[in-house]
């Protein structure tokens, strides 16, 4: 509703900072069982990181050594994620909101941002970096209006994330982790055919 008093309708049920997660029967096999942390979503369309597919044999410090970033210790054992079917020669930096780049952070929300720069690794290389953070290759991303369709085709379920889904190293077991924190249990969802 519009109006001198009131102005324009503001939408307040965008799902930025919230957790997607694919529901049994998802037809597109790139996101078969994936959590996807959503960085932006608005009326202009939605953009997210799947959270729980290691890219195939990629570690950080392969990818640091094609950058040419010197990295040792932990941080180099550390697998990257593939992050979506777009743009999949780009990196991006999920982390905690500890450590923020002037005009290359997206700020989520309070606990969570996104960084698509090189500062960020150098930084982390440095232990300079965020306290939490994973890094993707490509992400995934929705035209206007896409998302909700999908979402009303029962495509996905959503929750609010935690520190563990995002950034912990057991992919294995994060989409269930996820299913059993909004209290569903997987073997009991249809999924449109076998399971």
């Amino acid at each position: 509703m519009t109006g001198p008093e009131t102005g324009p309708a503001v939408r307040t049920d965008f799902l930025a900072g919230q957790l997607l997660i694919a529901m049994p029967g998802m037809q597109d096999p790139r996101f078969h069982k994936t959590v996807v942390y959503l960085c932006a979503h608005s009326d202009d369309g939605a953009m997210g990181l799947i959270v729980n597919k290691p890219a195939e044999t990629l570690a950080l410090k392969d990818l640091f050594e094609r950058l040419s970033i010197p990295a040792t210790g932990e941080i180099a054992t550390e697998r990257v994620r593939f992050g979506g079917p777009v743009e999949t020669g780009r990196g991006f930096v999920l982390h905690s909101a500890d450590y923020h780049s002037e005009n290359a952070t997206l700020k989520v929300d309070d606990e969570t941002s996104m960084t698509a720069t090189l500062d960020i690794l150098h930084a982390m290389a440095e232990d300079q970096g965020p306290e939490r953070a994973m890094v993707a290759l490509g992400y995934s991303g929705w035209a206007p209006g896409q998302l909700e369709a999908e979402i009303q085709r029962n495509g996905w379920l959503y929750c609010a994330p935690d520190e563990e889904l995002l950034f912990d190293a057991d992919n294995e077991t994060k989409w269930t982790r996820a299913m059993a924190k909004i209290g569903v249990d997987p073997a009991l969802l249809s999924t449109g055919g076998r399971a």
